[in-house]
């Protein structure tokens, strides 16, 4: 099939801003990871005409997806699990042009997988997983038990690919599959929840139990990222200025239920500063 598709990527590697080239192939009849193309080219140059150029291609009776990334769209990709099937196809891929060996040292990159990034990715999932226990808690509260259903699974999902996190491992697409191999005890959870004979509002709440159990056990070390930067000054956060932080941009969506968590578990301490109105305060943040 490399041969096939030859004449497409070779006249990608004549170009001087063409950094690697890598190819993945289907391996079994439904393949999330190749969005189900037979053959996946990915092209990684310095520059291009736009930072993500597809195109799809058929020839005897197979398929073929092209992708064209600008380096900083695909390491914006990797630090921040965007787009996972990138991160897959650069870990399974195999090299079939690399200029100065970029490629090698870019999967050797994501082979030990750096303390900075690793933290950096536990913060942003640490986020999203805060923010889909809350809307369990409310929609369990409220008696809407098959949408909290919904949310607890999705926050399982978050805790499951915090555990790959924490191993030094990247998530992958199937998720669940790398959990059962690197950490049994969250994979037994996703199995209560879905498996078990217990009504729908009694597995909810065991699960959000657990969750929470989670939560606070890893509170400080998935959020080591935003805690490193706001000890980066003595003076505490307004909200608005952790928010535009070019560092939390990855997560500013979710830093609101976040900080919040945070302040609850006495993680962050809020600190009152006077407004012109009586009795009327701004709210600031330093780590405790």
């Amino acid at each position: 099939m490399e041969d096939l598709l030859r004449p497409i990527y070779q006249e990608r590697a004549s170009h001087a801003n063409t950094l690697g080239i890598l190819i993945m192939e289907k391996s079994k009849e439904f393949s999330p990871e190749t969005d189900n193309f037979d053959v996946i080219l990915l092209v990684i140059v310095t520059d291009g005409t736009e930072p993500w150029l597809v195109k799809h291609y058929e020839f005897e009776g197979k398929s073929a997806a092209l992708h064209v990334v600008e380096e900083s769209l695909l390491k914006n990709w990797i630090d921040t699990s965007t787009y996972r099937r990138a991160v897959e196809w650069v870990i399974n891929g195999k090299a079939i042009f690399d200029r100065n060996e970029y490629i090698a040292m870019l999967k050797e990159e994501l082979r030990t997988f750096p303390q900075e990034k690793r933290n950096l990715k536990l913060t942003i999932d640490f986020a999203r997983l805060t923010r889909s226990y809350s809307e369990s808690k409310d929609l369990f509260a409220s008696g809407n038990y098959l949408d909290a259903y919904s949310r607890v699974l999705r926050s399982l999902h978050y805790l499951g690919r915090l555990a790959i996190i924490e191993k030094g491992y990247h998530p992958e697409v199937l998720v669940w599959s790398q959990v059962k191999r690197i950490d049994p005890e969250v994979f037994k959870l996703y199995e209560e929840l879905i498996n078990s004979n217990e009504e729908t509002e009694k597995r909810v709440e065991l699960m959000l139990l657990a969750v929470e159990f989670a939560l606070n056990a890893r509170a400080k070390s998935c959020c080591e990222h935003l805690l490193e930067i706001m000890r980066s000054k003595d003076e505490p956060w307004s909200f608005g200025e952790l928010k535009v932080h070019p560092d939390v941009r990855s997560y500013a969506l979710d830093l609101s239920t976040l900080v919040e968590y945070l302040t609850s578990k006495q993680i962050l301490e809020v600190i009152q500063v006077e407004t012109k109105g009586q009795g009327i305060y701004h709210r600031k943040y330093k780590v405790m």
